[in-house]
This record gives structure tokens, sequence and C-alpha cells, in this order.
């Protein structure tokens, strides 16, 4: 998993860039075409609209309270409708993908992978940060190989989202790959410890069911692919 690029989601003004809130699957302007992922199921409702959009709060001002590599924070000073201000904070962190692998048999891969931030190791789907220059797509081949050491025959978008959008401007691009196959071995970083393992469809319905996939990253991606791909 790539730990650069956190500056790439970061705007010196505060707020986020208003062409982020129109992004679509795997980072594309809305209305663009997204393959199998957009089609739906034949004779399927179209999808309501979103909300009205709300005119933004007044930003008064705006501090820069830690910066890294990895992660910055900011504090923004907005001006509510009643005259007083009051403090918003932002954690600002790079985009990043999200993978569901299936190998051509319908097996999925996933990884086994130690998170420090609560001390557990539990199942996921690749993922990892999108590198300064690099395109949602080549991140989610690149990450796929590094952590996996599989190749995909294609990598088919699926709707991309805000991790935790109350406080952060973290956005996911997911991605299925599909036809996986196995040409590599595993390239990790010194900080990362995970081993790779194959699930049938049904063991990873059987998780989902149970309620023991515990990282929302995999969890929506697995929810998409199931829902979008045929």
């Amino acid at each position: 998993m790539s730990h650069h690029s956190a500056e790439g989601g970061r705007s010196p003004e505060g707020s986020r860039p208003t062409e982020d809130d129109q992004r679509t699957a795997g980072g594309e302007p809305a209305g663009a075409p997204q393959g199998r992922a957009a089609q739906g199921s034949p004779g399927a409702a179209a999808p309501p609209g979103p909300p009205a959009p709300f005119e933004p709060f007044e930003l008064d001002s705006t501090e820069r309270i830690y910066d890294s590599p990895w992660v910055g924070l900011r504090r923004d000073m907005l001006r509510l409708d009643n005259g007083e201000l009051q403090e918003h904070h932002v954690v600002e962190v790079g985009d990043a993908v999200s993978i569901v692998p299936f190998r051509s048999d319908g097996h999925l891969v996933m990884v086994g992978q130690l998170r420090h931030t609560h001390g557990n190791t539990h199942w996921e789907v690749p993922a990892g940060r999108i590198d300064a220059g690099e395109q949602p797509i080549e991140c989610a081949a690149r990450e796929l190989r590094e952590e996996t050491g599989y190749e995909a025959g294609r990598l088919v978008p699926l709707p991309g989202y805000y991790t935790c959008n109350g406080i952060s401007n973290h956005w996911i691009h997911p991605f299925a790959a599909l036809d996986c196959e196995l040409r590599h071995e595993q390239q990790l970083d010194p900080s990362e410890r995970m081993i790779v393992e194959t699930f049938s469809p049904d063991e990873v319905e059987a998780m989902l069911r149970a309620g023991t996939l515990h990282d929302g990253l995999s969890l929506i991606a697995l929810f998409y692919s199931r829902m979008l791909l045929p």
C-alpha cells in the first residue's frame, strides 16, 4: 500500500475543489460512461438525483494544524447564519483505491492484514493510496500486484465515495479486477504485514452475513461488485 501523495487532496484555501463533488466511479466526471458498472439491471428504475445544494458556509479563516506526507489536519472557522463563528476540523487524506479481485474460476482474492490503528488482523480487499501523477486505474493495477502478486485481465470501475465526509475529504475509487492471474511475488512495504488467501463466493457471502468483515473500504467494494457486475 502506497503511503505517498497525502497532499494531493488538499486545498490551501480550505474547501475541497467543487469538481470533486461531481466525481463518479474511478474519478471520472459526472455523466461519463462507466461500462458495465453503470448499466445496472435491465429494466431497473433510474436512481433519484441528489438533493438541491445548500450554499456553503462563509469561511472566515483557516489554519493548518498538522502536515505530513500521510495526513493533514486543518481548522476552518465558519461564519454561521446567525453570525456566530464555529470551528470545523478537517482531516485531509489523499485519494485511494480499493480492488475486488476475481480469478477466472470465480474465487475472490483477499488479504489478511495487521492494522496498527486497532491492533487487529482481519480480511480485506487490496487497497492503497494514489501516487502523485498516477491515475486511479494505474494505482489499482499496482496495488493489486504489490499486495497480492496478481494481475487483472480487466479492471472495471465501481462507484466512488467519501469514507467519512463529516470530518474528511478522503475519496475512494473502487474497482473490480476480473480474470486475475498470479504472476508475481508480493512486494510489501516494511510497515505492511499481510497474507494472501482466496475464497469462494459462498465463503465471502458467509463472512458478510456473519458480520466478520470489519473494513469499510472492503465492504462497500464487495457490495458494489455483487450489485453491479453481471
